[in-house]
């Protein structure tokens, strides 16, 4: 979280990570196609050698003010391969909120395992065990998914929130940001109004 005083702007990060190719990068294609373009910044592309991490600023103003600033949310995806770990650190190292996309083909059980495992290491070493966690199972639509409730088990996502989703198909993607913007907002809140000035 930055407040930014002069502009009013209340600055939060939310990060999609999860195992490559799992659907991050689409969830934030569709969501940046579908806003509103007066509310959303442009879409950045950092590629690197067989993955890319995106990221692009979404300014949802409908979200009324919290202690007098308006909420501007940045969007950020990592890259999932194993040998960027260092670069998904980084990306998480602010984060306020994460979606954590797991890919619901069933040969990626061993892959979204890791991933989680490694984000939840990585939010233990940055000192942000408690911000909000939201559980997307992307490719539901797929021939032989992985039902949800074998997955949930599998990963262990104890109490987060979590939707079934098909991010191609523009399934579960706002309903996944929805909730992992009201969970930030929630946690926030208390934060700002406690932060301004006399």
């Amino acid at each position: 979280m930055f407040i930014n005083r002069r502009l009013r702007q209340l600055n939060l990060k939310i990060v999609y990570y999860g195992p490559a190719m799992s659907g991050k990068t689409t969830n934030l294609i569709l969501i940046h196609k579908r806003a509103n373009p007066d509310v959303r910044g442009e879409l950045v592309s950092l590629k690197t050698n067989e993955d890319r991490t995106i990221f692009f600023d979404y300014m949802q103003m409908e979200l009324g003010k919290i202690g007098g600033l308006t909420p501007n949310f940045h969007l950020y995806t990592v890259p999932g391969q194993v040998y960027y770990a260092a670069t998904r650190k980084l990306v998480l190292r602010g984060a306020d909120g994460v979606v954590f996309v797991v890919d619901s083909q069933a040969g990626r059980l061993k892959d979204n395992l890791e991933s989680w495992d490694n984000m939840k290491r990585h939010l233990h070493e940055l000192g942000l065990e408690n911000i909000p966690v939201v559980v997307q199972f992307n490719k539901q639509d797929l021939p032989g998914a992985a039902p949800v409730p074998m997955l949930r088990q599998f990963i262990d996502v104890g109490d987060y929130p979590l939707f079934a989703a098909s991010a191609i198909q523009g399934v579960g993607v706002f309903d996944t940001l929805k909730a992992v913007i009201t969970s930030v907002l929630t946690q926030v809140s208390n934060q700002v109004v406690s932060k301004r000035p006399a």
